[in-house]
């Protein structure tokens, strides 16, 4: 009999080693390379194809097949439905509402189409308890209790549903491979088993992966990378609002994002997501703005309040939550050489309410207006919209699409957008909005002061 031959691999980033590290060379993590035994026989789960190399005149392209989730927030992410023979990965922190949003799908897609439950994490009859609360009652749902990933080929091959959830990836394993599931060998493995059956099968198989502490997908990185789409949920488990983002989407984009509020009887899709962010703002106060960012296709107005306070310590402290640590030090260099205000005694706090993150830089003069708000103690107009970007010589730069946002400004009853002049000369005033055109930070800050 041949000796076993053992490699080390991290749990982290999938480095393999024939020795024992204490810190992965390839992830630098400590004490995260794992013995497992190291396969000789070919990889069942590798792909091959049999089909000669075509021209690309040849090849026929029609448009893939979709499948709706009547969940309009969902359909929006996946780019108009999940499309059939695709594997989607789903992640989010624990007790999200992963599973919860999983199960509702099937409510939907049950009256058109055959789906089958995998849970390796709960028993069949816990699943029907939280079938009976979400009042799902689809006769095309069926349900299995397993871990085995060959009992679940075997079940997919036998039942040919149209959709296969399978929660979750971590606890499923391959009986051939020695290490525990949720290791990076078990995590690969199977996942390349759902994808080979995916395609060959032209079934539509939603994974779910846990989340570790740092807020990524937990197991090897190459996990993403074989998936079509990777969605995130999240939002605070304290909070009843939860936001579904597409990080990779091979058959959508990747800038749509779907809001969500969680209630006793499920997760309720959020019509509109500017009237929840905005809902008990508080009028006149100082460091308030409101900002209007796009997510993918959709405008979406946010609160975002600064509180500026006279230092206790030699250092000033700064701190944000929804939007970028660096960029607030920039804003707030520019507020004190172009503008003068003196901050370099004072502590900052940026929020922005409602749990969204803004990445886009359109938001620079609704947070720089919220600072000086806040250090100056004066209130800006709660129907004042601020849009533009803010560049290091204090000017206020054109962003795109500006004219969706100031649309959906003016359906939510705000009668004053301040944008930069670039993108006002383009704009068509209405009756009831008046659009600002402003070349800086200090012009912008002036006529704020002209409409107290």
């Amino acid at each position: 009999m041949a000796k076993q031959k053992t490699i080390f691999i991290c749990q982290d980033c999938g480095y393999e080693s024939p020795k024992w590290m204490g810190k992965c060379p390839g992830c630098g993590e400590w004490n995260s390379l794992v013995e497992e035994v190291q396969q000789t026989q070919n990889k069942a789960g590798t792909i091959t194809f049999k089909t000669a190399p075509v021209h690309l005149n040849e090849v026929e392209v029609t448009r893939e097949e979709r499948l709706s989730t009547d969940l309009k927030e969902l359909d929006r992410v996946l780019g108009g439905g999940m499309v059939r023979g695709s594997l989607v990965l789903v992640g989010g922190d624990p007790g999200i509402g992963k599973s919860t949003l999983l199960l509702q799908i099937c409510e939907n897609i049950g009256r058109k189409a055959k789906i089958l439950y995998a849970s390796g994490e709960e028993s069949v009859k816990q699943i029907k308890i939280r079938a009976d609360r979400l009042a799902i009652t689809t006769p095309n749902l069926l349900l299995m209790a397993e871990t085995n990933i060959d009992a679940i080929v075997q079940s997919i091959n036998d039942l040919k549903p149209d959709v296969v959830i399978v929660d979750s990836i971590q606890t499923v394993f391959k009986p051939d491979l020695t290490s525990a599931p949720g290791s990076v060998s078990q995590v690969r493995e199977t996942t390349i088993h759902l994808m080979r059956l995916a395609k060959e099968s032209n079934t539509a198989i939603f994974i779910v992966g846990h989340v570790t502490k740092e807020g990524t997908l937990a197991g090897p990185r190459v996990l993403e990378h074989m998936v079509d789409c990777v969605l995130y949920f999240e939002g605070e488990r304290h909070q009843s609002y939860r936001i579904l983002r597409a990080v990779k989407n091979r058959f959508g984009s990747t800038n749509e994002i779907g809001i969500f509020e969680m209630r006793d009887k499920g997760l309720v899709e959020v019509d509109n997501p500017s009237l929840m962010f905005l809902s008990g703002r508080p009028i006149n106060v100082s460091g308030s703005c409101v900002v209007c960012t796009l997510e993918g296709t959709r405008p979406v107005l946010a609160e975002v309040q600064a509180l500026v306070s006279p230092t206790g310590f030699g250092i000033p402290r700064r701190m944000s939550t929804g939007i970028d640590y660096n960029r607030i030090s920039l804003l707030m260099a520019v507020l004190e050489k172009k503008v003068g205000l003196h901050l370099q005694n004072h502590d900052a706090y940026i929020n922005v309410i409602g749990g969204i993150r803004i990445e886009e830089p359109a938001a620079d003069l609704g947070v720089i207006t919220a600072i000086a708000s806040s250090f100056k103690n004066f209130q800006v107009s709660p129907h004042t919209l601020l849009i533009g970007e803010v560049g290091l010589t204090g000017e206020v730069r054109a962003v795109n699409q500006v004219d969706k946002r100031v649309n959906e400004a003016f359906k939510l009853g705000f009668n004053v957008c301040i944008v930069p002049s670039e993108n006002a000369k383009n704009l068509k005033q209405e009756k009831d909005l008046k659009v600002i055109g402003v070349k800086s930070v200090s012009e912008a800050l002036e006529v704020i002061a002209r409409n107290i």
